[in-house]
């Protein structure tokens, strides 16, 4: 298990610097440039030639990349050109509130996904398989913004029984006033990641159910709920737990829309009103936090891979 670990850390390092050569090369290739940003549409050549050489944009490029790689390292992704505020304060300040909120999300995902999808997939023809399929294709027609406004609309503003403009409060200070603030952007994100989720699980567990294997054990006399829970389940956990730990990056780095709709002060929030504001380090910032989250979760996923199959360790 050892030497897996080390693999994955060192393949951890590859994926990482080359998610930054990519953010820095993206930045560096958006129309617009900083210091027009930061000395304005008016400035004159000698003043946005002052901004360059303090920037350090004036260096060929491989030096400004190596310069910037180089802060990033230390934990220095530098200051907002809006505020001056450096990067990782106001990612501090964010990245709790998005936390929190992917957190909730994903329990409503699986409460919703798990139950219902195993359901589905050890008996497809039931009331319930037909529900759920009605649910999956009704969700994943539209695109989840459309769900979060018709969630303002109706709880917000019709039953106004929760706020349409959501705000950051931890559950580990207010639990209740946390849960009314992030119930609503909770829900959006969750419900689709259910929708997405549920038709995994009903598919590996069907599947699982079909398998030689279980078709031999049945053959046993055992019945196909202890087969089910004794074998399909474990087997049927590999492709599930990959698909929940891409919705788990997919929701730190995508939840910028719903976080939009709702105002919640999340990190999506956040690189909202960067992309806007033409804020080109903190943009820089948050894509590079995101795709250390992404690089994380996959190689978290692989050793629960490792643990749920042992044989992987071998490979």
């Amino acid at each position: 298990m050892g030497t897996y670990l080390l693999r994955r850390l060192a393949q951890l390092a590859i994926v990482l610097f080359l998610g930054s050569v990519a953010v820095w090369v993206m930045i560096y290739a958006i129309p617009g440039s900083p210091e027009l940003a930061i000395a304005g549409p008016d400035a004159t050549a000698e003043q946005l030639a002052a901004v360059r050489n303090r920037l350090g944009l004036d260096r060929p490029l491989p030096l400004q990349y190596m310069s910037w790689l180089g802060n990033t390292l230390t934990g220095d992704l530098g200051a907002s050109l809006a505020s001056r505020k450096p990067v990782t304060e106001l990612l501090g300040q964010r990245v709790p509130a998005t936390f929190q909120l992917v957190a909730f999300a994903i329990l409503i995902g699986l409460v919703i996904a798990l139950p219902v999808g195993t359901y589905a997939g050890w008996r497809p023809r039931s009331t319930l398989a037909r529900v759920a399929a009605v649910y999956q294709v009704a969700l994943l027609a539209f695109p989840s913004f459309w769900l979060g406004i018709i969630l303002v609309w109706l709880f917000g503003l019709y039953f106004r029984v929760l706020p349409t403009s959501s705000s950051y409060v931890s559950v580990f200070v207010a639990p209740l006033e946390a849960l009314r603030n992030t119930l609503l952007p909770a829900v959006t994100l969750g419900l689709f990641m259910a929708a997405v989720l549920l038709r995994f699980v009903r598919s590996a567990v069907a599947e699982e159910l079909v398998k030689p294997y279980a078709r031999a054990i049945r053959a046993k006399g055992v019945s196909d709920g202890r087969i089910l829970i004794d074998h399909a389940l474990r087997n049927a956990a590999l492709p599930i737990v990959t698909i929940v730990g891409l919705q788990i990056g997919g929701f730190i780095g995508g939840a910028v829309v719903t976080e939009s709709i709702f105002n919640y002060p999340g990190i999506g929030r956040l690189v909202f009103l960067a992309v806007t504001t033409r804020d080109y380090p903190v943009v820089q910032g948050i894509l590079m936090f995101v795709v250390f989250c992404f690089a994380l979760i996959n190689m978290a996923v692989d050793l629960v891979y490792a643990a749920l199959d042992p044989r992987i360790k071998m490979t």
